[in-house]
């Protein structure tokens, strides 16, 4: 999966998900913008990391909910490494498990802007340099609460199945300039945020996996490392759960 030359900008990349997509990046000799919004010093423990290891890669603070900080990111993507070839989507800020009935709108919307409205901007802010080269790859992570659903995560759940449908009408509209868009969706991950949850939780969606075992970061990388790559060339506007058999599509 060599993507010597490519440039790559990871959105939330400074923990978790994020910062194991950017380092698997980089060891596929992919240059990465490491994205953050408040976690500046873990953000350049990714770098630090990366670069240990011989590969290149920035650290760039942005609210990507925030078009014009979007488009900040890219401008400095391009003005270092001079194109941008590969955008995760990943930036998202989890919420306390809530009843609907004490849920708002506005947290609901929090919820969007933080999933959808991040992924809009991004991918508006790449996609014309992108259709000039008549390349590129995109890839949103969603989730697979999508599938199957638990009480306490509307705004969540929502958020990201609104990000489906919007990864698979891009992928319609970019198809024909050569840029394919496709979903990572993770199953229970162990993350900072899912160390959060009950052990008991965690312990009975680990019992219902096929794999008898959590996600980890590195399990969800791999998979955006694949999507990233020319081996998935003609695939656009799919959707990969990543869940040890927890959902089968």
């Amino acid at each position: 999966m060599d993507l010597s030359g490519r440039v790559a900008i990871v959105t939330g990349s400074s923990r978790g998900i994020g910062a194991a997509t950017a380092k698997a990046l980089s060891r596929e000799k992919a240059s990465v913008v490491v994205n953050y919004l408040t976690g500046v010093e873990m953000a350049e423990e990714v770098v630090k990391e990366i670069k240990g290891k011989g590969g290149n890669a920035i650290v760039f603070q942005a609210d990507v909910t925030e078009q014009q900080d979007a488009e900040r990111l890219v401008r400095a993507a391009i003005k270092e490494f001079g194109q941008v070839d590969i955008l995760v989507n990943n930036a998202f800020r989890p919420m306390p498990s809530k009843s609907f009935l004490d849920l708002t709108w506005e947290e609901c919307q929090d919820q969007i802007d933080r999933s959808l409205k991040a992924a809009f901007n991004c991918v508006q802010a790449v996609v014309p340099k992108m259709m000039e080269r008549g390349s590129g790859k995109i890839i949103n992570i969603v989730s697979v609460l999508v599938d199957k659903p638990v009480a306490g995560a509307l705004a969540y759940t929502a958020a990201k199945s609104a990000l489906i449908g919007f990864t698979r009408t891009i992928a319609l509209e970019l198809g024909p300039h050569g840029i394919c868009v496709n979903m990572v969706s993770p199953g229970m991950t162990l993350t900072e945020g899912t160390m959060r949850i009950e052990e008991s939780l965690r312990n009975a969606v680990a019992i219902g996996t096929p794999m008898r075992r959590l996600a980890t970061p590195d399990d969800i990388a791999g998979t955006v490392l694949f999507l990233a790559s020319d081996l998935a060339s003609f695939i656009t506007g799919s959707y990969f759960p990543v869940s040890g058999g927890y959902v089968m599509s």
